[in-house]
């Protein structure tokens, strides 16, 4: 069954639009022999209703990093510590990966040269994955959003995929706790 995500007067960015909106009205869609909503939709004044999965809440900060996944690219960096010749291990030698995660070509992901020398393919392999991150985020959104639409018709594997998927959600949205305060309930139990 649907629940709604957004609120009525909650401040929204419509994706397809391009734009801010508010919502308006919440719009339950009910189907015969059911107790709750089988989908929600949003209207923000702009001429037809919304899903949700095309809306995007105000607070969304953790979304907000992944949004533009072509700000995140590998780059090449050179190497000022090894000349080419003494690295021919290295699938680019003279040069180290670098995954960028601004628009301004700076912030992101770098390696030590000592750490990309003992194992230069793993850190090609980790750089390639750093920047595809926002490229499967997107990715594993439209599988849960596929499995939200019908999720009595999706078969068992996919809908326990789209599970997962919202669990590495959650997860990125998580805020870390500072460094050296511990949970509650261990500051409890001492």
């Amino acid at each position: 069954m649907a629940k709604a995500i957004f609120q009525r007067n909650q401040k929204v960015w419509v994706e397809s639009v391009g734009a801010w909106s508010v919502v308006e009205r919440i719009v339950p869609i009910w189907a015969r022999g059911f107790e709750e909503p089988v989908r929600v939709t949003y209207d923000v004044g702009l001429g037809r209703e919304f899903l949700a999965h095309e809306l995007r809440g105000e607070q969304d900060s953790a979304d907000a990093l992944f949004d533009d996944a072509t700000s995140w690219r590998l780059l090449r960096a050179r190497n000022k510590w090894q000349p080419p010749e003494d690295c021919p291990h290295h699938p680019f030698p003279g040069s180290y990966p670098v995954v960028v995660t601004d628009a301004n070509d700076w912030g992101g992901w770098r390696v030590p040269g000592a750490e990309y020398d003992r194992d230069p393919a793993k850190i090609e392999i980790q750089a390639r994955l750093i920047a595809s991150g926002p490229r499967l985020l997107a990715l594993a959104r439209r599988l849960m959003a596929l499995v939200d639409d019908v999720p009595d018709d999706a078969p068992p594997d996919i809908r326990a995929l789209a599970e997962e998927a919202l669990k590495i959600e959650r997860y990125l949205k998580e805020i870390p706790a500072p460094v050296g305060s511990a949970p509650e309930s261990e500051t409890a139990a001492a």
